[in-house]
């Protein structure tokens, strides 16, 4: 019973400080100011007054500003309180005195100003004594009353549950917070002005389709009622930027969210945002120099350096290693998974090291359980893994000289896959053959086997030009670039599961 008491506590003393600031609210407008205010013309924000009086010496004074923001401390001193304003660009110390405001404006209303309350702010700029730049309040303006107090500043908003469900309490109390969010713009800037600055043309396809195809992942279905038919959230892009390619579009790109109704980890949620390229006349080998070239100048935009360090682990950006993916287990295992001849001898070589596999495992399947088993966590610098098996590709173009496996590539940096790109497989006629191979996959069990998609075939069956094509996730490659060890770091609003009585 105690324990329960001191859990209702905190709940009871919010509830309180809340109706007191409900009649503080009231008692704003009882005496005529509007407790939520209208428009104001803010001309400065924080860091320009900081740097733009910086110099300010003695008792010199600077020029009249307006401000507006949100009051996160108040430390007062009979007849003057000094309190710290945050706008969108950081903190800034205001001066409130009672000779500059007067009587009634001091002790009416500004006294009754709290924590979180958001003011417009008339003042001049001035140098403390400690050396402070500060805005003395010749006026304020009440804009928004605050109902709900603050977190306590000294513990501030730790708690990672109550940061993603509360993403604007986040944002109001931590500043890193704010510039991740301002990273991950540049960000995505950055990668489209790559990619406009060469001749790209950004496209918008449909997010609700009757077919879920372009990946291997479950996707979420809903129900359009007007023509009573169930509809698929797109799990990639992928097909109908192909289509526009054989329609004419040489060089097309989407950067958008995708939905994919599978687990939820620091890598995984179940919608995020991809970008797809294509290129047409080009294969996976330009794709990779493509690759490099977008994560290069996204490092530089964000970071201003190629050497960036991920969780305590130094990257160079500066440059990426090229390796088949049997190479690649070939150098962790000594297993030639490519020289076997039979499932069997696969198999065989997969119980000798300990990789598991499943009865509808080829030997490409294998292999690729074999990479994903032994190799994969350990590519912490950048690398490109190529030819993947054609059994777990089928949307990739055959490779001319080992038909079992792609152009395909995986771009992987820390262990974990950045991107997937590869030259796109145009033959109508074999990507009916591997569409069918999906389907016997799914029937064996694989529910996150490809489906049929005959208008896609159809498209081929027109033309699609030698193209390259490239996925990047673009959560994870912020995540890199702002050393979040969790993709609900780098989403604004991560999906969470509710709240019971919410």
């Amino acid at each position: 019973m105690a324990e329960k008491n001191q859990a209702q506590q905190p709940a009871q003393d919010e509830n309180e400080m809340f109706e007191v600031r409900r009649e503080k609210m009231q008692a704003f407008a009882d005496m005529g100011v509007a407790p939520y205010g209208h428009r104001y013309v803010a001309d400065h924000h924080a860091v320009d007054i900081k740097e733009q009086f910086a110099g300010l010496e003695g008792e010199d004074e600077g020029d009249e500003v307006n401000i507006a923001g949100r009051l996160m401390a108040i430390r007062g001193h009979g007849k003057a309180s000094f309190a710290t304003l945050r706008d969108t660009t950081g903190d800034i110390q205001v001066y409130f005195k009672l000779d500059v405001l007067g009587e009634e404006k001091y002790k009416q209303q500004f006294r009754k100003l709290d924590i979180g309350d958001i003011v417009g702010i008339k003042g001049v700029v001035f140098k403390t004594h400690r050396g402070e730049i500060t805005v003395r309040v010749e006026d304020f303006t009440l804009l928004s009353k605050s109902l709900r107090p603050l977190p306590e500043k000294f513990h501030g908003l730790k708690d990672v549950d109550i940061r993603y469900r509360q993403r604007y309490l986040d944002l109001i109390m931590n500043l890193d917070v704010r510039e991740t969010f301002r990273k991950r713009s540049r960000a995505l800037k950055s990668i489209r002005q790559y990619l406009d600055d060469r001749g790209f043309l950004e496209v918008e396809t449909p997010v609700l389709s009757t077919i879920a195809g372009g990946a291997a992942a479950r996707p979420f279905i809903t129900h359009h009622n007007a023509l009573d038919i169930d509809l698929y959230l797109r799990i990639a892009t992928e097909l109908n930027l192909k289509r526009l390619v054989v329609g004419g579009f040489e060089r097309v790109y989407e950067m958008g969210r995708v939905f994919r109704n599978e687990g939820m980890d620091v890598r995984h949620n179940p919608e995020f945002t991809s970008i797809e390229i294509y290129q047409a006349y080009a294969d996976y080998n330009d794709i990779m120099d493509m690759t490099e070239g977008i994560v290069r100048n996204a490092a530089q935009a964000v970071c201003g350096t190629l050497q960036i360090n991920y969780q305590g682990v130094d990257i160079d950006l500066s440059h990426a290693r090229r390796i088949s993916m049997n190479d690649a287990v070939k150098e962790a295992t000594g297993k030639d998974f490519l020289s076997c001849q039979t499932v069997e001898e696969a198999r065989k070589m997969a119980d000798e090291i300990g990789v598991p596999y499943e009865p509808r495992h080829g030997i490409g399947g294998i292999l690729n359980q074999a990479f994903e088993e032994k190799v994969e966590e350990t590519l912490m610098q950048p690398t490109f893994i190529t030819n993947h098996p054609t059994e777990i590709s089928p949307l990739a173009k055959r490779n001319a000289d080992d038909p079992r496996v792609t152009d395909r590539f995986e771009f992987f940096i820390y262990g974990r896959e950045l991107a997937n790109g590869f030259t796109e497989l145009n033959d109508p006629i074999d990507q009916k053959g591997r569409f069918l191979d999906q389907l016997k996959q799914r029937e064996a069990g694989d529910d996150e086997a490809h489906v049929m998609d005959n208008d896609f075939v159809r498209a081929l069956e027109y033309g699609l030009p030698p193209t390259g094509g490239l996925g990047i996730g673009v959560d994870r490659l912020v995540m890199f670039l702002t050393d979040a060890p969790s993709i609900r770091d780098v989403l604004l609003f991560p999906t969470m599961k509710p709240v019971e009585g919410e």
